[in-house]
């Protein structure tokens, strides 16, 4: 199963087409703050879910595990991934996160960042249900996924962000709150090890200086405001994040089976 060609109207395609390398929602320092937690090392059997661009996948190939899998959906994206990576114990699947392919028990940690916020709670379970039966027993499974808050938000306004986040960002984002997202992870068998939580400052020019550097940021507004109609999309994701910005949050958490 896959889907062949990079959709650029979906907004972490845009933004990657202008250059944008980090696409998380707690950014740069919430993905080194996951990778950290999940306490990788040279024994490592690790799989990523939907590596994307690939930027996660270089920070956990420099910790040196001794196997690395890319699940990618997305078939455009994991030929481009296969160019950079592609050993006899590293390489990229071109199939879904909720049927890997892989076998049972036979890796130690799983990690997937802002892929289960873009799925119904249903396909959501089907994911986590696959890191569970890939993973060992004690094997960690790391997410960083696009949250709501506060707790209690109410039903009414959840919808309201999530239809509205659908709209701008051409995804079918369904976030949750921090007590959903644990709640999700432990139906399925998992105990919480550790969370964080950042802003979702994606679109915020001190973020992406953060993310990307300074020149680097200067090229990619530059390539924003040469195409006039990705800069339309991406100021009205922009505005979008902005009105829900007391809403909008995220969450790195690692889970043990």
């Amino acid at each position: 199963m896959s889907t062949k060609k990079i959709n650029s109207e979906q907004g972490h395609w845009l933004l990657a087409k202008m250059g944008k390398r980090v696409l998380r929602p707690g950014g740069r320092k919430l993905t080194e703050t996951l990778i950290q937690n999940l306490e990788i090392t040279s024994k490592d059997s690790i799989v990523e879910f939907a590596p994307g661009m690939g930027y996660t996948a270089q920070l956990i190939l420099n910790k040196r595990p001794l196997q690395y899998s890319g699940i990618e959906l997305n078939e455009e994206a994991a030929q481009r991934l296969q160019q950079h990576i592609n050993t006899p114990s590293q390489k990229i699947f071109n199939t879904s996160a909720a049927q890997t392919g892989l076998e049972q028990l036979s890796q130690t940690k799983v990690i997937g960042e802002a892929m289960l916020s873009m799925q119904v709670d249903a396909r959501k379970s089907e994911i986590i249900q696959e890191a569970y039966r890939i993973l060992k027993p004690e094997g960690l499974y790391g997410i960083h996924e696009l949250g709501l808050k506060p707790e209690n938000i109410s039903e009414n306004s959840k919808r309201e962000v999530q239809q509205n986040l659908a709209k701008a960002i051409h995804v079918n984002a369904r976030p949750l709150t921090k007590e959903e997202w644990c709640q999700l992870l432990q139906k399925e068998g998992f105990k919480i090890k550790s969370i964080q939580e950042s802003p979702m400052d994606l679109l915020k020019l001190k973020r992406i200086i953060e993310d990307e550097g300074f020149w680097r940021t200067l090229k990619i507004m530059f390539n924003i405001f040469t195409h006039p109609k990705a800069k339309e999309k991406i100021l009205i994701m922009k505005n979008t994040f902005k009105k829900y910005e007391s809403h909008l949050t995220s969450f790195a958490i690692v889970a043990e089976k």
